[in-house]
């Protein structure tokens, strides 16, 4: 399993949460976390995004399949995203998640994916995305090897 983030994350409690959830998720998975370059120096968006999509494209495999983190996604409770966890796992290989920069995701990336997964209809910085979306991660494989799930 391989999670993709564009740009380094700049503020340190943000940093210490993503490695905390990288730690405790080493229980569960071996999860490749890959932080590519974002765009340097530019300020439209369409050429932001032609600078990441480069970035994308080099480091996703033919084999992987791509679930991005797109406000556009499907929305799901935490349980439901550890049973489509499950179901990806069980006949996908190679998964592959990957938090957008500011801009989001060029059309050609938007193509390649094989699935869209949104967190929340809010609006969060995409640096925070990527905390949110470890503990989501964590909490899955929680749910999903039968610990203790705060709603039980």
């Amino acid at each position: 399993m391989k999670l993709i983030v564009l740009g380094k994350t700049k503020e340190d409690y943000l940093r210490s949460a993503e490695d905390e959830y990288l730690k405790r998720l080493q229980r569960y998975v071996k999860l490749e976390y890959l932080e590519l370059p974002a765009s340097k120096g530019e300020t439209k968006a369409a050429n932001c995004l032609l600078q990441e999509e480069k970035h994308l494209l080099n480091n996703i495999k033919s084999q992987d399949f791509v679930i991005l983190l797109d406000e556009k996604g499907k929305e799901q409770s935490s349980r439901d995203f550890s049973n489509q966890l499950k179901e990806w796992m069980n006949h996908q290989n190679n998964l592959c998640f990957i938090v957008g920069g500011a801009f989001g995701f060029s059309a050609s990336i938007k193509e390649r994916a094989n699935a869209k997964l949104s967190l929340s209809k809010m609006t969060f910085p995409h640096q925070l995305v990527r905390t949110i979306f470890l503990e989501q991660l964590y909490r899955a494989f929680t749910i999903l090897k039968g610990g203790k799930y705060h709603n039980d």
